[in-house]
């Protein structure tokens, strides 16, 4: 397989899921600068610059050429027109992928996660053909665990010390979730 083809964007009830723009910069400084947004994810507090050089590489990261590539798209708040967060699927392997969010403060808890997070599923399984996606999440993040858990993911693995994280050994939970098992929740 030379690539996956994936049509953007994607909307769903509330939201739209698309490609970066740099005119998302200021949207992004607010949750990629907020220290309670980014304690369980990967990057560090960024500031402006910090954000915009990293928004730079978003703009390239729109389609899925080969294995460990991410495709990270813009959660775009259709009633405001706002970035509120980020949802990323990694082509991790044949037939596997990895999914991946990021939301602002203000806007967790109201169920946009599980949207996007939904409609990364969709597109993984129904589109992309995935038999397996996964999702790794460090100790603790106990929101972004019970979402997995309500979107039908189970947790396959518990990695005591298993990634040196913000200079710490942490702790990983690996959830996972097969296409049948997609097929299952979405036709309940």
């Amino acid at each position: 397989m030379t690539g996956l083809a994936v049509e953007l964007p994607i909307g769903t009830e509330r939201l739209l899921l698309r490609p970066h723009r740099m005119d998302d910069l200021d949207d992004l400084v607010a949750f990629h600068g907020d220290p309670d947004v980014v304690r369980h994810v990967p990057w560090p507090v960024r500031d402006r610059a910090a954000t915009e050089e990293t928004l730079r590489v978003k703009l390239t990261q729109t389609e899925l050429l080969a294995h460990g590539q991410w495709l990270v798209l813009a959660v775009d708040l259709r009633s405001t027109r706002t970035v509120i967060g980020e949802v990323l699927l990694k082509w991790a392997s044949e037939g596997q992928g990895e999914i991946g969010f990021a939301f602002a403060r203000p806007h967790q808890g109201q169920g946009y996660a599980a949207e996007a997070a939904r409609a990364m599923l969709r597109l993984g399984f129904d589109v992309l053909g995935f038999h397996r996606i996964a999702a790794v999440v460090i100790d603790g993040n106990e929101a972004s665990a019970r979402l997995l858990g309500r979107l039908g993911f189970r947790q396959e693995a518990r990695l005591v010390d298993g990634v040196h994280f913000k200079g710490a050994w942490a702790t990983q939970l690996v959830f996972a979730m097969l296409e049948d098992e997609w097929r299952q929740v979405t036709t309940t």
